[in-house]
């Protein structure tokens, strides 16, 4: 089982970023700021992929998509910024910018194509009482649907 999200090859790679922002921060003395918004732009990536993998329309998850995009070319400046402090060294820096360029990359063709992969329903349908009484409608055929509405005066 899992979320749909969690099957996007672009979710994995977020992830795989974050966990090294995650472990390079942990050890970066000072440039608090640049620290800050690589933590913050990282986590970014994954939340907004997953988010927009759950919208129903196209237009709002082709929107979480090029957010998580705009989070995953700012990891991309911050990056070029802890460069040239000297805080990150050059061949670091593009060995490390290969992953976000490729997210961007995929997220760019997930935007143009608003696709989605989402959980197996059938997990969900199991016990669920479909009103919101806390009775469990043992009595009641669900498939009864010709039901016809009471005419004034028959309450």
């Amino acid at each position: 089982m899992g979320f749909g999200h969690e099957k996007l090859d672009v979710y994995r790679a977020a992830i795989e970023y974050v966990g090294w922002a995650y472990r390079f921060c942990e050890g970066l003395k000072g440039h608090r700021n640049a620290k800050d918004q690589l933590l913050r732009a990282s986590q970014a990536i994954p939340l907004n992929i997953a988010e927009g993998n759950g919208k129903a329309t196209d237009g709002d998850r082709r929107r979480y998509f090029e957010i998580a995009r705009g989070s995953a070319l700012e990891c991309g400046a911050v990056q070029d910024v802890l460069q040239v402090c000297g805080a990150l060294s050059p061949e670091e820096d593009a060995t490390r910018k290969a992953l976000p360029d490729r997210i961007v990359a995929m997220l760019t063709k997930l935007g143009q194509r608003g696709y989605a992969v989402h959980e197996d329903q059938a997990q969900y349908a199991v016990g669920i009482d479909p009103d919101t009484d806390s009775d469990p409608d043992t009595d009641v055929n669900p498939d009864q649907t010709d039901r016809q509405p009471l005419a004034p005066g028959d309450a």
